[in-house]
């Protein structure tokens, strides 16, 4: 009997270790719930929702070639190991088959599991999956990780180019095993309920995944690199959430996208070639959250940022949390992910370089509230998107540019509809005066919107000395 041991990889096709696992012998699945871990990782409750709802999808999916789906509870990873031998023992394992995942914590929950099983006879088996090349084989010429994207974007293409990762076999239906599947639960003590309505604006399975997949390229991928700036218009392909539970692979996203452009990374549609690089944003940040451990332990990837001078502003961070700065662009950023789940990306960067540069708050209070409420949510891009608008990371942003969120508004959104829809009680106001309501209009009395919390210039000049007070890099 064959063991395929779920995690962040909830479907059938393109899946490396349940095909490995399938072409071995009769295959059974597991899936391990963990409140206490989740809770440790600051997963987001709508995430916790999103893996339940997916989980039945993909039971329905395994029902139909005859794998079974186990569910065993335990708290935290510690007791993963145990739990995984238990299984295996009661039904006569020979093999587990698990996909790599990334991380301090997951790496050290797969080596004691590898362990156990090794001292038990129970082989295990660990398959590249939620990248496209391996950490580790894309080095600089030192033999070290890259910290610039421009470079690491560099060497992945050569490699991509020589060697295109193909999709993992189809999984063939097998012969009854007369073992039930176990009931997905509706709900996970600790985890609170989503919020109204975000349950339809992220459906479950793999159907849905292929089909934004399909819309983004057949409808939008032309216009990405223009649209994908623009937070009030549909333009990026939605499947982040989908990336992150492993619904959909980044392998079946990059075929897809060089089949709409017969085969090419470099040439061809520009739009296509922007998706790319984001998928290898995707790619670097897992790559540095291998190589440089101590991105996965709350620490600055650059040593010497520790040193920054974090204000300690409770009421000004929770003003931030919820969607009350006075900065109409800041606000309805903070205003989706409460009600989403989700941010548009740029305006990921704009709220976290607000909340850690004119606020001064440290970049890590931003990371666990985005966390907390991302039904995206992923340590790896998570963390580099924080610590790339914080100043403190790889390939980061000079701390010297920092954003002006009331110039960007009027940029990338510049009717105002974005703010329009997350501010309703600005509607009135007109396409200028929206962007800075107490700032840009001489008559104040026809909008009650909150005070600005902060004076962009002054607070950019003193995250400036901050940071240039600094001392040197080691």
């Amino acid at each position: 009997m064959q063991l395929i041991w779920l995690r962040s990889d909830l479907r059938i096709t393109d899946n490396t270790a349940l095909s490995a696992a399938c072409e071995r012998g009769p295959s059974i699945a597991l899936w391990l719930i963990s409140p206490g871990q989740w809770q440790a990782h600051d997963d987001a409750a709508c995430k916790v929702d999103f893996w339940l709802r997916n989980l039945r999808e993909l039971r329905q999916a395994l029902d139909a070639l005859n794998i079974p789906l186990l569910i065993r509870k335990i708290d935290t990873w510690d007791e993963a190991a145990p739990m995984l031998l238990k299984v295996c023992r009661q039904h006569k394992v020979e093999a587990v088959h698990w996909n790599d995942e990334y991380g301090v914590n997951e790496t050290c929950r797969d080596d004691a599991t590898r362990k156990l099983l090794s001292d038990a006879g129970i082989l295990a088996h660990s398959y590249l999956d939620q990248l496209l090349l391996a950490p580790g084989t894309i080095l600089t010429r030192s033999g070290g990780y890259y910290q610039v994207f421009s470079q690491f974007k560099k060497a992945c293409l050569e490699q991509l180019h020589l060697s295109l990762p193909s999709l993992a076999p189809k999984v063939r239906r097998q012969a009854p095993l007369g073992i039930a599947s176990d009931p997905i639960p509706r709900h996970v003590e600790g985890f609170d309920k989503p919020a109204d309505g975000l349950r339809d604006l992220w459906p479950a399975g793999e159907d849905e995944a292929q089909d934004r997949l399909t819309r983004f390229l057949d409808e939008t991928v032309e216009d990405y690199q223009h649209l994908r700036d623009l937070p009030a218009k549909p333009g990026t392909s939605q499947l982040s959430a989908y990336l992150a539970a492993g619904v959909i692979s980044p392998r079946q996203c990059l075929h897809a996208a060089l089949s709409s452009n017969r085969g090419e990374f470099d040439s061809g549609s520009v739009g296509v070639q922007t998706w790319i690089n984001e998928l290898l944003w995707r790619e670097f940040y897992k790559h540095i959250l291998n190589g440089y451990p101590e991105v996965s332990k709350h620490r600055a990837f650059r040593p010497h940022t520790e040193a920054l001078p974090w204000r300690d502003a409770p009421e000004d961070f929770k003003a931030w949390q919820e969607g009350r700065t006075g900065i109409p662009i800041i606000d309805a950023a903070m205003l989706q992910l409460l009600h989403t789940g989700w941010m548009h990306n740029r305006l990921r960067m704009l709220v976290a370089m607000f909340l850690s540069k004119n606020l001064l708050i440290d970049w890590r209070l931003g990371e666990r509230h985005f966390m907390r409420h991302l039904i995206d949510g992923d340590l790896a891009a998570n963390n580099g998107g924080w610590q790339w608008s914080a100043s403190t990371g790889t390939d980061s942003v000079p701390y010297f540019r920092i954003f002006n969120p009331v110039s960007q508004s009027q940029r990338f959104d510049p009717q105002g509809r974005f703010i329009r829809h997350w501010l309703p009680d600005l509607k009135a106001l007109d396409d200028k005066t929206i962007h800075a309501p107490l700032m840009l209009s001489d008559n104040l009395t026809n909008t009650c919107y909150y005070d600005p919390i902060v004076d962009l210039a002054s607070s950019r000049r003193r995250a400036l000395e901050a940071f240039k007070a600094l001392p040197r890099r080691q």
